[in-house]
């Protein structure tokens, strides 16, 4: 009698560990984010000094015409203690008529790149022809992003200290930047 109890409690735990198995298939992970300028892995580089896995939200407007090219994306990385991602970063792909600039003290993003990027900010202008591709009247598309966890004025108002290096943090986002234009130019065909 004893023997069948202890192989009835067996079955009871096999039973038990089918219907909750400890490693439980996820679906897989997209591995493009933010209307597919970024990878998965080039998108791990904006952090804000607390890691956890990357994810987005995107949206998109053809807003004030239907020629006005707005995409836009949250880069979100989960929290340790709660299942709500805090936002680590913007990035905004939009038309414009103004020229492309070098804004002061930042670096550039390097040989057949227009852009700049500090360790907060970064913009990027797709090469000439994009904003045709991309359904705009408009001259130039832009890319741009920003990384509040590096701006030193936010830092300053709520007494926390920055997390990252600002060289690491302007050489990622120099990075990203490069990725975004390359992975755009090359979805809409109008590579430089």
């Amino acid at each position: 009698m004893p023997l069948t109890v202890v192989l009835g409690a067996a079955g009871v735990a096999v039973v038990t560990a089918s219907l909750w198995p400890d490693n439980e298939e996820k679906p897989p992970l997209p591995q493009t984010l933010c209307h597919g300028a970024l990878s998965r892995e080039t998108a791990g580089l904006i952090d804000d000094g607390k890691g956890g896995e990357v994810s987005a939200e995107q949206w998109e407007s053809k807003g004030r015409s239907p020629d006005y090219v707005f995409k836009a994306c949250s880069g979100l990385r989960a929290n340790p203690d709660n299942d709500y991602p805090r936002g680590v970063y913007k990035l905004l792909i939009e038309d414009t008529s103004s020229a492309p600039y070098d804004k002061k003290g930042s670096v550039p993003l390097g040989p057949g790149f227009t852009g700049w990027a500090l360790p907060d900010q970064a913009e990027v202008t797709l090469p000439a022809g994009c904003a045709a591709r991309m359904g705009s009247t408009s001259p130039y598309i832009t890319a741009s992003l920003e990384v509040p966890s590096q701006d030193e004025e936010r830092l300053a108002r709520l007494k926390e200290k920055r997390l990252v290096d600002p060289d690491t943090a302007t050489r990622n986002n120099a990075t990203v930047m490069r990725e975004v234009a390359t992975r755009l130019a090359k979805r809409y065909n109008c590579a430089a």
